[in-house]
């Protein structure tokens, strides 16, 4: 369902272009009700504006000034930056939604007027296609209706949940990174069928349904994945045969060793610019 609040994105990369996608697309919102502000690149905007219809001749100041919902999408490292120059525009009233990896509140909300709201989430790519996992969080002056319009927001684009910012960096390297091991996986499948003689659009085709099937399948039947692998797994039979190599290889060490590193990293992005903020 549309509302009627304005948005205002600051930056417009690949994370800002599959939120708009998603909220244009689920009718969250109308093109003309969003307006993009890039440091650079006239080009990008062009383009956003060919393709969505979203807004960004009218000046910067006045374009945040008449948003209500202020959405961060640019690079951590072009944050401090981005707040020196329009931070003093913000207000009170007005909702910051930061998608920026491992910047927590504190650094945003000393960064801006005294009382803005500052609203951290986590969604990721799959956004673009209405399927985004978001992780939410409060600021110090965040309200519950806050959080509840921003979840609506994100809710356009895929599932929402709310939790501590204190585990943002995990949501960081599970959801937030997650597609990217998602993808290494089907990578590697699709190369491993070849190998076996398949042709390369035959093994992609049956990975890609086979990854829908069994994705759908934890999500409709609530079973413990442990319990749906076990009912594929026959003893002595070739599902078993391929398990155990996995587990030779340790492959559940590989991923938690993954996810352990990419919160790492994000800790290490977060205390570059808040490293008086203990997480």
């Amino acid at each position: 369902m549309r509302h009627s609040e304005r948005y205002c994105f600051i930056g417009a990369g690949s994370m800002a272009e599959a939120i708009i996608s998603g909220m244009i697309a689920s009718c969250r919102t109308e093109p003309a009700m969003i307006h993009v502000i890039n440091r650079q690149d006239r080009e990008r905007l062009i383009y956003l504006h060919n393709r969505y219809g979203i807004q960004y001749r009218e000046s910067q100041q006045k374009a945040l000034s008449m948003a209500e919902v202020i959405i961060l999408a640019v690079k951590p490292k072009d944050l401090t930056e981005a707040l020196k120059q329009w931070g003093e525009f913000l207000r009170p009233h007005q909702r910051v939604v930061s998608v920026i990896a491992g910047i927590a509140t504190p650094y945003i909300e000393e960064q801006i007027p005294q009382g803005v709201s500052v609203i951290r989430t986590m969604p990721n790519t799959s956004s673009v296609i209405g399927r985004s996992a978001t992780a939410i969080c409060g600021g110090r002056f965040t309200k519950e209706s806050d959080l509840k319009a921003t979840q609506e927001d994100f809710n356009a684009i895929g599932t929402t949940v709310l939790v501590d910012e204190k585990d943002m960096d995990a949501v960081t390297a599970l959801s937030g990174s997650g597609p990217a091991y998602i993808y290494y996986l089907v990578e590697a499948l699709v190369q491993a069928g070849v190998n076996e003689g398949l042709s390369p659009s035959v093994s992609r085709q049956l990975t890609t349904q086979t990854l829908l099937g069994a994705s759908h399948m934890l999500q409709e039947t609530g079973e413990d994945p442990a319990v749906l692998r076990q009912k594929v797994t026959s003893p002595g039979g070739t599902t078993m045969a391929g398990i155990e190599t996995l587990k030779e290889h340790q492959f559940h060490m590989a991923i938690t060793n993954a996810i352990h590193h990419a919160r790492k990293r994000s800790e290490e992005l977060g205390a570059t610019f808040s490293p008086s903020i203990t997480k």
